[in-house]
C-alpha cells in the first residue's frame, strides 16, 4: 500500500514537471527583410531571455529572382561567420550556399528571391545568454554587407 502511494506521488510529481516546462516554453517571432540593394532591414535582433524557441520569418522585399539575387539567413557564432560564409559559396545554390552538415552553422534558411519568404524556427537551447553570434545573407559577395547581430538574453 506504501508503495503504492508513493508510485502515486512519483507519478504526479514527474507530470507536474513536465506540465511546467510546457507552461513556460515562449516562442519569439522575428522577422528581418532582404533587399535588392544587398541590406537586411535590421543589423541588430535582440531576443529575450525567457525565449524557449525563437521564429524568425525572411521576407524578400525587392523584385530580383532567387539566382540573381537571392537572400538567406543564416546564424554561426561571430567566430565562425567568415569561414562559415566563404565555404558557403563552394556549398553552391543546391545547398542554399550554406556548407552541408556543418556544425558551426546554428541554423539557416532557404534562399528566396524577390517577393517571397520563408520561415524557420530553432531552440534557444542551442545559444548562450550573452554569447557573440551574427547572422547574414550567404549568397556569394553578400556576407560583407549583409549581416548583424544577434543578441541573446543580452
Amino acid at each position: 500500500m506504501a508503495t503504492s502511494k508513493v508510485l502515486k506521488v512519483v507519478l504526479l510529481s514527474g507530470l507536474l514537471s513536465a506540465m511546467s516546462s510546457v507552461a513556460f516554453a515562449k516562442t519569439c517571432a522575428v522577422s528581418i527583410e532582404g533587399n535588392d540593394q544587398m541590406q537586411f532591414s535590421k543589423t541588430s535582433i535582440p531576443v529575450a531571455a525567457d525565449c524557449t524557441e525563437v521564429e524568425l520569418t525572411l521576407k524578400h522585399s525587392g523584385k530580383l529572382p532567387v539566382t540573381a539575387m537571392g537572400h538567406n539567413w543564416v546564424l554561426t557564432k561571430t567566430a565562425d561567420f567568415q569561414a562559415v560564409a566563404t565555404a558557403g559559396t563552394s556549398a553552391g545554390p543546391a545547398n542554399n550556399y550554406v556548407p552541408k552538415d556543418d556544425a558551426r552553422v546554428i541554423v539557416a534558411t532557404k534562399l528566396v528571391g524577390g517577393g517571397e519568404s520563408t520561415t524557420i524556427k530553432f531552440p534557444t537551447s542551442k545559444l548562450t545568454k550573452g554569447g557573440d553570434y551574427t547572422f547574414f545573407c550567404s549568397f556569394p559577395g553578400h556576407w560583407s554587407l549583409m549581416k548583424g547581430k544577434l543578441v541573446f538574453g543580452g
